[in-house]
Formats: C-alpha cells, sequence, structure tokens
C-alpha cells in the first residue's frame, strides 16, 4: 500500500473543520464556482490556495488537539489558518507577501476566527516570540528544511512542509523525539516555492 493509499481516511475533527470552513469565501470571487472543487486555485501574487485533499491531509497530519499552538508558513487566503482554528488550535500564520497577508487578516477577524495571528514577515525564520509550536505546516516549499523551524517545534511536536526544487516535491512529516528530528516521506506534491523577503528562493539563503 502506498503512503497516499495510507493516509487517505480522515479524522471526525477534520472533516468537521473541512465543513465548517466556507471556502468559497476564501477564494477570489470569479473562481467560486470552483471552490469545492478538489483542485488548488489561484489567489494572486502567483500564489494558490491548496486543493482541499491536501488541505485535510496536512491538518490531519499534525494531529492536533485542542489548545495546541500551531505555527503556519504561508497565510495565502487564510483557508488552511481558518481550519486549523476550528480544529482547536491556537494559530500564528506568517506571510511573506504584505497584500496577501493583510487581506487574509481582514477576513479572518470578519468570519470571527479568532483564534488566529497573522504576522507579516520571512516565514523561513518562523516566529520566535511565540514557540515552541506544537504543530508546524508549511504551504509553501522550501528546497531544505529551515533550521529555525526544526528549533522552534516542540519535543513531541509535528512539522507537515513539502521539500524540494521548484515543480517537484516531497512532502514530509517530521516528529521531533529526544531533541531528534525524525521524517517520514508521506506523498509527492507540487507546492509554490518558499522565497526570502527580497524574493529569492530559500537556497539563495543556505550557506
Amino acid at each position: 500500500m502506498s503512503s497516499f493509499a495510507a493516509v487517505i481516511l480522515m479524522t471526525p475533527d477534520v472533516l468537521r473543520a473541512m465543513t465548517e470552513v466556507p471556502r468559497h469565501l476564501f477564494v477570489p470571487a470569479g473562481m467560486r464556482d470552483l471552490a469545492y472543487h478538489d483542485g488548488p486555485l489561484p489567489i494572486g501574487y502567483d500564489q494558490t490556495i491548496s486543493q482541499p485533499y491536501i488541505v485535510a491531509l496536512m491538518s490531519q497530519l499534525l494531529a492536533i488537539k485542542k489548545g495546541d499552538r500551531v505555527l503556519e508558513i504561508g497565510t495565502g487566503s487564510g483557508y488552511q489558518a481558518a481550519v486549523l482554528d476550528r480544529m482547536g488550535a491556537d494559530v500564528f500564520t506568517i506571510e511573506i507577501v504584505t497584500a496577501l497577508g493583510n487581506r487574509a487578516r481582514d477576513l479572518l477577524d470578519q468570519l470571527g476566527y479568532d483564534r488566529v495571528r497573522v504576522k507579516i514577515g520571512d516565514g523561513y525564520l518562523g516566529w520566535p516570540e511565540y514557540a515552541p509550536f506544537n504543530g508546524i505546516i508549511v504551504t509553501c516549499a522550501p528546497t531544505r528544511i529551515p533550521e529555525p523551524l526544526k528549533e522552534q517545534l516542540a519535543e513531541g511536536g509535528r512539522m507537515v512542509i513539502p521539500v524540494g526544487e521548484s515543480g517537484f516535491q516531497q512532502l514530509f512529516l517530521l516528529t521531533k523525539k529526544n531533541g531528534k528530528i525524525i521524517r517520514e516521506k508521506i506523498i509527492d506534491v507540487r507546492f509554490v516555492p518558499m522565497v526570502n523577503e527580497r524574493g529569492r528562493l530559500t537556497d539563495d539563503r543556505d550557506d
């Protein structure tokens, strides 16, 4: 059985959250008739909202408990953060594109997702002021797993992150046990690349 098949069954918490969040409000008005199709959609600024299955899968892999502190890298439309909010997490989400981050913050506030805090900034660096995090979810792909995110993951915590070159990545589940990171490949995926504040790919900042 492939990893893809092994994780297709979703928990009631994930299914309930996906049902409760009005996905059509998080996509451009002209594309709302496609909001519930199982595919990604553009949201402007060369960014996308992930397909519903991937949102559900990544949320499931975090194994969130109510009150967990979760860091999201790549706010985008705010949809993933809203799902995590409905699962009971306290969500700290970072968006590098100012216009997207401000738009997501306004929409999340308007819809009453009051467990979500939005920051405009470089997600590669994480959000050390609120670390450690029980979960970290990354919705853009670096070429390597950022060291700051590993450091900000709590003992026993989980990180779900796509890693690889532009156009082809692998989704990994990372778990921190006894201070060490254990990595498990889940499926092949395609995400937008992670960039820094100068618009450069994350491998430009690596040594």
